[in-house]
């Protein structure tokens, strides 16, 4: 014990200090969301449509991509023969509505960043949101980011959000993966063991759109398609895009639902 107090006191203090401070360095590999420059692309050139595993992609009338779909993958940059499509370094890509995960076309504009909850839900989550983590068909990408969000160096406690081990000590649900026909049930009974009002959050174009998997008949295709049609429809109060979503992202969509970030 003592060698390890020893150890913790010489490594000094871990955690980031964003988003008081700047946040932490970003890998070179890190890729943002896409950017499409109309302007450059060719016209009757569809390489990038064509090369879009999910189809995130279209360009009538205008080029336009769908972060919810989209797998953040390069594919689309290297077919693209005028060079129009580009990763930008933003990590804050989470929204509020599905519609907002649409981007580009005719103004060219970004995500519109996530919105805070209402005042009443603010007064009810703000300080203290427990979550519950479902992982409903995941590859386990989504999860692993999602779970460094409690390591030393993220700290997602000192916010007041925790995850939980019970459904019924939740204040919401967090959901990977595309929804499989295997979970759908599992899922379902979760959603319905956590006492109202209660939240629900989609981390991953999995959870989304159903990411890669999306069309596959055991897949039903993310939060909103499985739980929505047997629940008579279930909003989703956040949409954290990505495949996986860096944790940055995770958390920088948690604390701008819970107003701790605006802007």
């Amino acid at each position: 014990m003592l060698k390890i107090l020893l150890e913790r006191a010489r490594q000094g203090h871990r955690t980031m200090r964003w988003p008081d401070g700047p946040p932490p360095p970003l890998p070179e590999r890190f890729r943002g969301a896409p950017v499409v420059d109309a302007s450059a692309c060719v016209e009757g050139c569809r390489a990038c449509v064509e090369a879009c595993p999910t189809d995130a992609i279209t360009l009538e009338p205008a080029p336009r991509v769908d972060l919810g779909r989209c797998l953040f993958c390069p594919d689309c940059v290297e077919a693209c023969p005028s060079g129009a499509i580009t990763h930008d370094r933003g990590f804050s890509l989470a929204t509020r509505t599905r519609a907002d995960l649409v981007v580009g076309g005719a103004d060219g504009g970004p995500a519109a960043k996530a919105k805070a909850l209402d005042t009443e839900a603010r007064r009810l989550f703000g300080r203290s949101l427990k979550l519950r983590q479902v992982s409903a068909g995941g590859c386990n990408g989504c999860e692993a980011d999602t779970n460094v969000l409690g390591t030393v160096g993220w700290d997602l406690g000192r916010f007041g959000v925790q995850f939980v081990a019970s459904p019924r000590h939740a204040d919401g649900l967090l959901v990977t993966g595309p929804v499989s026909r295997n979970m759908e049930g599992a899922l379902r009974k979760t959603w319905e063991a956590i006492p109202a009002p209660k939240l629900v959050i989609a981390v991953g174009a999995c959870a989304i759109s159903g990411g890669p998997f999306m069309g596959h008949p055991e897949v039903l295709g993310g939060v909103e398609a499985g739980l929505g049609p047997t629940l008579g429809g279930v909003p989703v109060d956040l949409f954290v895009p990505g495949c996986p979503p860096h944790p940055l992202t995770i958390l920088d969509g948690l604390l701008r639902l819970l107003g701790r970030i605006e802007g």
